[in-house]
């Protein structure tokens, strides 16, 4: 009796002790997982001032942007697994490259001490338990086999390592990932204001430039994968750089952060929606209520997502998950009752139903592999989604392509540049995201000029004497590449009415004479 009293009592605290323990769920892929972590300072931008921003001292040490960079990548099998705790580790020495074991350790060892109350122990377990990444593993690089690279963005002020569970399935999927921290331009603190979000768009397109030292890493097929602030950093790393072809937001702060994204004067310029053409997956948290909303005065009558008239978007809703619930890192070490009425073992298989579609996203568009295509048009009860955990929006765009400058040149040179004026007036109609100013067509159409593609220049001029027809200089390029092309006749009439507006202009007189 003695015996079975304590088998049931060992049999009871079994599943308590689970419960309270982070689990991911998803498989790994069939490649091993190396990981790297990389010192390297950015010596194009400042990071410290002359002054120290804490004491007011004098600011020592190196002053470039210290880059610290967690690789993840294809390996082959076999070799140590590192711990979570080793992932801790590497926090410390973010923005200071300086400092040794012992001080890490110390660091680290007070992280444990003054955060984690009476789940110490617990989170101690955490810690010590073997991941998927060995350290400095061979890479796996078959038959010189190129991978897709994927960049994390972290939350606000966040550690890279903050979804390593993610970084490494990705990579054991055949993905080379990089993360950074998420610092400020000058402290190791995020700064809430477009200075931040733009020197975290700077990190991101710092990495992508490292990923292309990396054996094995494609930089021509890129994706950005974003938590909270990062989820918002990196639409606008889109809206600047083409090579990113697929983004993710992880509850990311697009959702809820509008001043730096809806085309006011605090706002990116650069990132509209046709900038943003891209396909993206958005998995976010339950949104507020309608009352809730009106009890915070939240305006809602902007919403990013609804303007990506040009992406194939996903929403997916993760139903039982709260904010931080998107940081791995975050469920290992939340405290009790920080899940609402929901477990840690709940909660942390809806976050891998998260990471399940971040990774069949990126096969889907990344890999172009058409059974995640088909999974992401599923319904979650038809992917096999635990009842009650998400919800689903697919909005395709059907193949439309976004009016921007890229498209308009490439349209001129399928249709004509001879459809300049038209397909102009097409894409403003669509809401085109440039604007093609004076100097702008003048140095368009010099450089055509200077390619000696003289009819291709004539049209880009007579485009600009459409758009700007109080600017002479442009009718007299435009006079000036019909005669260069053999419109001799239409050449005279421009002539003639640039010497009506500047009876003194001396190419002009000449040509007339000449012509009788």
């Amino acid at each position: 009796m003695k015996q079975l009293l304590i088998a049931l009592l060992f049999c009871a605290v079994l599943p308590a002790q689970a419960s309270d323990e982070f689990t991911f769920s998803n498989q790994p892929g069939r490649h091993g997982v190396g990981l790297k972590v990389v010192q390297q300072y950015d010596y194009t931008r400042q990071y410290k001032t002359r002054v120290d921003m804490r004491t007011g001292e004098p600011a020592s040490g190196e002053r470039a942007r210290p880059m610290q960079a967690l690789i993840w990548y294809p390996a082959a099998r076999g070799g140590k697994p590192v711990t979570y705790r080793d992932y801790l580790a590497t926090i410390p020495t973010e923005d200071d490259f300086t400092l040794n074991a012992d001080a890490v350790k110390r660091q680290l060892e007070a992280r444990i001490e003054g955060h984690f109350g009476n789940r110490r122990d617990a989170v101690l377990r955490e810690f010590a338990k073997p991941m998927l990444a060995v350290r400095d593993a061979k890479p796996h690089l078959p038959d010189g086999r190129n991978y897709p690279v994927v960049i994390y963005a972290p939350s606000f002020s966040a550690y890279g390592m903050e979804n390593s569970d993610l970084c490494e399935l990705l990579a054991s999927h055949g993905y080379v990932v990089l993360a950074s921290a998420s610092m400020g331009a000058h402290t190791r603190s995020m700064t809430s204001d477009l200075e931040g979000l733009e020197t975290q768009v700077a990190d991101i397109a710092w990495l992508i430039g490292h990923a292309r030292t990396l054996p094995g890493a494609d930089t021509e097929r890129v994706a950005v994968v974003g938590f909270s602030w990062g989820g918002l950093s990196n639409v606008l790393a889109a809206a600047k750089d083409d090579r990113i072809k697929a983004i993710v937001s992880l509850d990311g702060s697009v959702r809820g952060t509008r001043e730096f994204v809806d085309g006011g004067k605090d706002a990116a310029q650069y990132v509209t929606p046709s900038r943003v053409a891209i396909p993206m997956l958005f998995v976010g948290r339950r949104p507020p209520t309608i009352e809730e909303l009106n009890r915070s005065e939240v305006d809602t009558r902007f919403s990013f997502l609804n303007t990506l008239r040009y992406s194939d978007l996903y929403i997916s809703v993760m139903l039982p998950m709260k904010h931080m619930d998107f940081s791995s890192y975050s469920v290992r070490v939340g405290r009790e009752g920080s899940f609402g009425d929901y477990t840690r073992s709940e909660i942390a298989l809806a976050h891998s139903w998260a990471a399940r579609y971040t990774l069949r996203f990126l096969d889907a568009y990344i890999k172009g592999d058409a059974a995640s295509l088909a999974f992401l048009n599923n319904t979650p009860a038809a992917n096999g989604a635990p009842p009650h955990t998400m919800l689903t929006d697919v909005r395709r765009n059907g193949g439309k392509a976004p009016p921007t400058l890229e498209h308009f040149v490439a349209r001129l040179k399928a249709e004509g540049f001879e459809r300049a004026i038209p397909l102009h007036q097409d894409f403003i109609a669509q809401g085109a995201g440039f604007k093609l100013g004076p100097d702008e067509i003048h140095g368009w159409g010099s450089d055509l000029d200077m390619l000696e593609r003289y009819a291709e220049a004539r049209e880009i001029f007579r485009l600009g004497v459409h758009l700007h027809p109080n600017q002479p200089f442009l009718l007299e390029c435009l006079a000036e590449m019909q005669a260069k092309s053999g419109q001799t006749a239409e050449a005279l009439r421009s002539y003639r009415r640039v010497l009506e507006l500047n009876p003194q202009h001396a190419a002009a007189a000449a040509f007339v004479k000449q012509q009788g």
